[in-house]
């Protein structure tokens, strides 16, 4: 479990990749998913005041994670598909449903599996060990490399994570051709 710096830095590490597949534009509201959604296995600390749930409970299982994203992404596929096709700033009038759904239910998995992944390297140090596969695997899978309040890792992570994107923000490649493309980019 490291802390919301790191969480940050994991999720961005983790969308990296957007850069190759949706180009700048695309990777920023990527990314901006991902981001949004890095801290979404905590609100078991929010959860836990109204609900018998425990921290790195069923909140930090990719089960969760994965339910938690499809249902955003049909959300954001309903309210979102209009306005983003008649934004300038993305270019296009053909965006469909189905590709703001692919965009943002995955953008969604990214940040929460990036919590799960930068806990499980920190957990067994103060908080309790996750099992991320549960139901499937119950047992607790625990890494534990990182120090939990490291600033080192922590900020170190995020530093290293913003450097990554503005390194591929500077490139000027064009994104993979895939039928997921979001307007024209250049």
């Amino acid at each position: 479990m490291v802390d919301v710096s790191g969480h940050f830095g994991m999720a961005l590490l983790f969308a990296a990749p957007a850069w190759a597949i949706w180009g700048r534009r695309g990777a920023i509201g990527f990314t901006a998913f991902a981001l949004v959604t890095s801290m979404l296995p905590d609100v078991d600390l929010a959860l836990r005041h109204v609900l018998p749930v425990s921290h790195h409970g069923i909140t930090h299982t990719f089960l969760f994670v994965a339910v938690v994203s499809v249902l955003c992404g049909a959300v954001s596929a309903r309210f979102l598909t209009t306005s983003l096709n008649a934004n300038r700033w993305i270019r296009s009038t053909e965006i469909t449903g189905e590709t703001v759904f692919v965009f943002a239910t995955a953008g969604l998995l990214t940040g929460g599996i990036s919590h799960i992944f930068a806990d499980l390297l920190s957990a067994p140090d103060i908080a309790a060990p996750l099992s991320p596969l549960w139901p499937v695997y119950s047992d607790p899978i625990i890494i534990d490399v990182i120090y939990y309040d490291s600033p080192l890792w922590n900020f170190g992570l995020l530093a290293v994570a913003i450097g990554v994107h503005l390194v591929l923000a500077k490139n000027r490649r064009y994104p993979l051709d895939t039928r997921y493309r979001l307007g024209e980019f250049r």
